[in-house]
């Protein structure tokens, strides 16, 4: 039997998935500051576009004033472009928290506003289809320089990243196929991650559970990036480059899941667990 949160036990034989859902944070190094945005009462009037937020403005990307000494800023090895179709609404976008957690790092574009990419820039697209790739295959197609002959290619340097910049679409499935289509984004090589459980708590309703939230999505492909820049990068020339490829993850990017835990928690507290699948 295993403690749960609340001071029942989970039987010993359970299900990988069900105890997933149990723990649905547990080994994340997320500021247990998000607790604090429970006594958050009332909304407060955005210093910026004036209007009536709570906990952040979604247009902005900014916290409130109640709360900015203790979100957490956090710095991405990346940048990150979101395109948000235009019946996504902002107010219940995780892409938003993206955005105000990692503000050096995150745009959101309203399509069919998208930035021209060049090839020379590393960008990939993450999403699911026939072409699209794992990220430990992206990472070692960009470590080669392209265009020379197999024998003279050879890897670039370890400090620098192999992927560049990483577009996400946030949008319903249906909607997401629709801007897919867009032959600006079709050019981008695709990419698509390893499996793993939802738990967001405004679930597509016919979706599989691996469908992602695009917060936990982003959160997902830093974390398997990270892994695959080691897998991709050259042979180390000296010991302090070598100490570089057996870094593994330490939880620096947790922290962009800050309001998507605290608002987990408020939901799940509100509502039964089971009907929210």
């Amino acid at each position: 039997m295993t403690a749960l949160e609340n001071g029942s036990e989970l039987p010993s034989n359970v299900s990988p998935v069900l105890e997933i859902d149990a723990f649905p944070f547990r080994g994340l190094k997320i500021s247990e500051e998000w607790k604090q945005l429970e006594s958050i009462e009332g909304r407060t009037i955005c210093p910026s576009c004036k209007k009536s937020r709570k906990y952040f403005c979604y247009s902005c990307h900014i916290p409130i004033s109640e709360i900015q000494n203790f979100v957490p800023k956090v710095k991405l090895p990346i940048k990150i472009d979101i395109i948000k179709h235009a019946r996504e609404m902002d107010g219940k976008s995780t892409a938003v928290h993206a955005a105000v957690l990692a503000p050096d790092d995150v745009r959101i574009f309203t399509y069919p506003c998208i930035p021209d990419y060049s090839p020379s820039e590393h960008v990939v697209l993450i999403f699911p289809n026939e072409n699209a790739v794992s990220v430990e295959e992206v990472c070692k197609r960009f470590s080669r320089n392209e265009g020379e002959p197999q024998s003279k290619r050879h890897c670039t340097d370890i400090s620098r990243q192999l992927v560049h910049r990483a577009v996400f679409i946030d949008s319903t499935w249906n909607q997401s196929r629709g801007i897919f289509k867009d032959p600006r984004i079709r050019a981008l090589p695709s990419v698509v991650l390893k499996s793993r459980l939802s738990q967001f708590w405004r679930h597509q309703a016919g979706s599989p559970r691996w469908y992602l939230a695009t917060i936990e999505a982003i959160h997902q492909f830093l974390v398997e990036l990270d892994a695959a820049q080691s897998v991709a990068s050259p042979i180390q020339e000296n010991e302090e480059r070598r100490k570089e490829l057996e870094y593994s993850y330490n939880g620096q990017y947790d922290n962009l899941l800050f309001f998507f835990r605290f608002m987990y928690s408020k939901i799940h507290t509100l509502y039964d667990h089971e009907k929210l699948r």
